[in-house]
Order: C-alpha cells, then sequence, then structure tokens
C-alpha cells in the first residue's frame, strides 16, 4: 500500500486500532475532522496516500461512498442534523491542504438568524449569492 511517512492521514491508516478511526473498510476509513466545522464533521479518506479523488481507483472510490452512508447514518442518529454538506478540496487551487485525498461530511443544523442559502458556492464569495441578482 502506499503511503507517505509525512502524511498525517496515513500515520491514522497505518497505526492498528487507532483511536480516532471511527469506522474503517479494505480501502478507506471515517475519522473526525481535527478542525470542524460544525458538530460532527467527518472525513472519509482512503487508506492509499493519493492526492486525487480522480485518481482512486473504482474500488477505493465505493469504498469511500459506502463509508460515506456509514457516516452519515450514525450521524442521522446521535446528532440528528437537518441537513449535510458533502465536499471534496482537489488540488491546492480548490483548498486542499492535506495532499491525501479526502471527503468531508459535514452535519448542518438550523441556526436561527443564519442563512445557508448556497451552501458549497460560497467556496467562492462573490459567486454565491446568485438570487440576489436575479
Amino acid at each position: 500500500m502506499d503511503v507517505s511517512p509525512a502524511c498525517p492521514f496515513c500515520g491514522i491508516s497505518q497505526a492498528p486500532a487507532h483511536d480516532r478511526i471511527l469506522h474503517s473498510n479494505e480501502h478507506a476509513f471515517v475519522i473526525r475532522d481535527g478542525y470542524p466545522v460544525t458538530e460532527g464533521h467527518s472525513l472519509i479518506i482512503p487508506h492509499r496516500h493519493v492526492g486525487s479523488f480522480f485518481d482512486l481507483t473504482p474500488a477505493e472510490q465505493e469504498a469511500m461512498f459506502s463509508l460515506l452512508e456509514q457516516a452519515k447514518a450514525d450521524l442521522d442518529h446521535s446528532l440528528n442534523p437537518a441537513g449535510y454538506n458533502i465536499g471534496i478540496n482537489d488540488g491546492a487551487a480548490a483548498g486542499q491542504t492535506v495532499p491525501h485525498c479526502h471527503l468531508h461530511l459535514i452535519p448542518r443544523y438550523n441556526e436561527p438568524g443564519k442563512d445557508p442559502r448556497g451552501g458549497v458556492r460560497w467556496v467562492v464569495p462573490e459567486k454565491a449569492d446568485y438570487w440576489s441578482n436575479a
């Protein structure tokens, strides 16, 4: 398996019975984000060190999506969020800071006074609020 000694995700993946791993399968694992956006913010990460989602094998992609469903079911049961953002920052220009592919599962909660419209469009703030100028 391809790993990078300097990669923080590879270190988690390679540690036997690592206490941060919530779920795992042959190709991927789930942890809580170390810098969560909301309570329950989770990461689905392939075991193999690969930078881009597009360089994963179909089996690795399928394994990640299977764990995404499992992590969502757990969050639905434990935290009962009102919605989710699901995203992958693929490449430095897209905001990827750890060069090991990972999928974010971000639970969203009804927050009085906050307008969630636009969701992931806010990665480019000047383009996010398209409904006000329509």
